[in-house]
């Protein structure tokens, strides 16, 4: 019996290839500033015509870090027209780097965009999401026509005023809202977890099972891709922490100590850190499922791959796995760091992490489901407070230490006895979606407490 609105995502909404180094503040925005230019250019030519100016309004976590985090840069690429899986990085991290104008194309009129037309808006957190953005089409100072649009976590978006026309979308074959109902459907249908998530795309998306499973190949391919430029980057990252890259050293250390027993431990952490350092970098990732997160799961299957030496099948069958709790988090509580903290983010790419590793080394769906819930709970309050507004401390350690944890949590579950698990993976989103309302906003993406503070030893 399903009891709420069933999960109707995507597998390739919640893996999404972007730009770095955040998807609630780069590929979100850029995708409302997309979605804003579409619209503006379906006005009546006499309307565009009196246009002089687009003008943004960003609020809460979005003013609050936006510079560090590119939102600047994120907006005017989508108003250019790009969207995320087609932005070039290097061309991507020059906008608006310097005095630099823009010309906004609509139709055959053309507006000047500057950072002159982006207003960060502190302190004013009266909005339906913390990370709102209002995008106005101006006539001078008289407003021609404006939407308010949400970045609500994982480079996902909502419209204000959006019916639920608009948002259709197909019936899953299997429809399910929590674990309980997953684990009815596998039993009733006598099929595995990632067979469910597969059909389910099918229905959603109408692509062949061969079509899906050629793009999680590609999502795998972007996110490993990720991985080996990050072992061989060298030297500062963006922004003014001048943060040097270590997933290299690490790598090089890893292989040095390649018969030590803790060796893939030190590997791990080199993968992890070298997908983030990409992340933090603005460069080309896969939001598994933020970008804020993109080095937990990239970081783990690498280690499968290579480590394990598993086949891509059953990287596939991982990623499927991961991604039905990467549902389940987002229906019921949020992945967004601006309203649940870190442990939306890492927290929720940990319990991906330990469900994938589970059902890889031949676990069951209680053991699975176990591993997920440990991870989650032992994140339960992680706050986002990352210095300076940008992506890199405590970040891209955080990546590693989600992949690590997410071992560990596949170890408990699949050493004991599932049965003698008193706490279900329902009840600790609950917990989880509790805990981020009760939160204070100073944690959730503001930098303004916790390790954030710190910016001035840096």
């Amino acid at each position: 019996m399903i009891s709420a609105e069933p999960i109707t995502t995507s597998i390739f909404d919640l893996f999404k290839v972007g730009p770095g180094p955040s998807s609630s503040h780069t590929i979100g925005p850029m995708k409302a500033a997309y979605d804003f230019l579409h619209r503006i250019r379906q006005l009546p030519a006499n309307i565009i015509s009196l246009a002089t100016s687009i003008d943004v309004i960003l609020y809460g976590s979005l003013a609050a870090t936006g510079k560090g985090h590119g939102t600047d840069r994120a907006i005017t690429a989508g108003l250019l027209g790009k969207l995320p899986e087609e932005c070039e990085p290097q061309w991507f991290s020059k906008l608006m780097s310097g005095d630099q104008t823009y010309a906004i194309s609509i139709g055959t009129h053309s507006l000047q965009f500057s950072t002159k037309n982006i207003q960060f808006e502190r302190g004013k957190l009266q909005f339906s999401h913390p990370n709102t953005l209002h995008l106005r089409l101006m006539n001078g100072i008289v407003l021609i026509t404006e939407e308010e649009y949400y970045s609500i976590g994982g480079g996902f978006i909502r419209r204000k005023g959006e019916t639920a026309a608009e948002k259709f979308v197909k019936h899953p074959e299997f429809a399910f809202s929590s674990m309980n109902d997953l684990k009815d459907h596998l039993q009733q249908e006598n099929i595995s977890l990632p067979e469910l998530i597969l059909r389910n795309e099918m229905s959603i998306s109408e692509l062949t099972r061969g079509a899906i499973q050629a793009k999680l190949d590609a999502v795998i391919n972007f996110m490993h891709e990720a991985v080996k430029r990050g072992l061989t980057a060298e030297g500062e990252l963006p922004g003014s922490i001048k943060l040097n890259r270590k997933a290299a050293s690490l790598y090089k250390k890893a292989q040095e100590m390649a018969r030590a027993q803790d060796s893939f431990l030190i590997f791990l952490n080199a993968y992890c850190e070298a997908a983030s350092e990409e992340n933090a970098a603005g460069n080309i990732v896969v939001t598994a499922p933020t970008s804020g997160a993109s080095g937990v799961i990239p970081g783990l299957t690498y280690l499968m791959k290579n480590h394990y030496h598993y086949d891509l099948q059953k990287l596939r069958d991982g990623m499927l796995t991961a991604a039905a709790i990467g549902f389940l988090v987002k229906h019921n509580a949020s992945i967004s760091g601006a309203e649940m903290g870190c442990m939306g983010e890492i927290g929720t790419a940990s319990a991906m992490g330990a469900a994938m590793l589970s059902y890889c080394a031949g676990c069951d769906i209680n053991t699975i489901e176990a591993a997920a819930e440990i991870a989650i709970e032992h994140h339960l309050g992680m706050t986002c407070d990352p210095i300076g507004g940008y992506v890199q401390i405590p970040c891209i350690e955080r990546n590693a230490m989600g992949a690590v944890k997410a071992y560990n949590a596949y170890l408990l579950a699949s050493s004991g006895n599932h049965a003698y698990q008193k706490i279900s993976l329902d009840s600790v989103i609950k917990v989880m979606k509790a805990t981020g309302d009760d939160m204070s906003k100073k944690y959730k993406e503001t930098s303004e407490a916790g390790l954030a503070l710190s910016a001035t030893e840096c």
